[in-house]
């Protein structure tokens, strides 16, 4: 079976999911970052499709644009924020697995975790 990445982003704060978050997926080599996926999520804070299938071993980066999601809530306002775009890297050892990485955050706070 091959191996999936998923993502979804709730919103602490407002006890919500994320609706128009969008999120980079990078494969990481080194200094090299390249740019493998981009999406948007939905009503539910999720992904419509996997952010990638089939995986490949190696190193990754989630980019949460957060800063956008926060202003369009009214939950932040400037220019510069505390969270604008949050980096998430993470390494997938088994190309076979499914590796769920989601994002809660607030105006002020973030957490992940691997998720099922």
């Amino acid at each position: 079976m091959a191996g999936r990445l998923t993502t979804h982003v709730l919103d602490t704060a407002r006890g919500k999911p994320a609706a128009g978050v969008r999120i980079m997926l990078y494969l990481v080599s080194g200094d090299s970052h390249r740019k493998i996926a981009e999406t948007v999520t939905n009503a539910d804070g999720r992904t419509d499709a996997p952010m990638l299938t089939p995986l490949v071993a190696g190193s990754y980066e989630l980019v949460f644009c957060a800063g956008d999601y926060l202003r369009a809530t009214g939950q932040a306002e400037g220019e510069v924020l505390f969270l604008d775009e949050i980096p998430i890297r993470f390494g997938v050892p088994d190309a076979d697995a499914h590796y769920h990485v989601p994002l809660l955050i607030s105006p002020f706070a973030y957490s992940t975790y691997r998720g099922s």
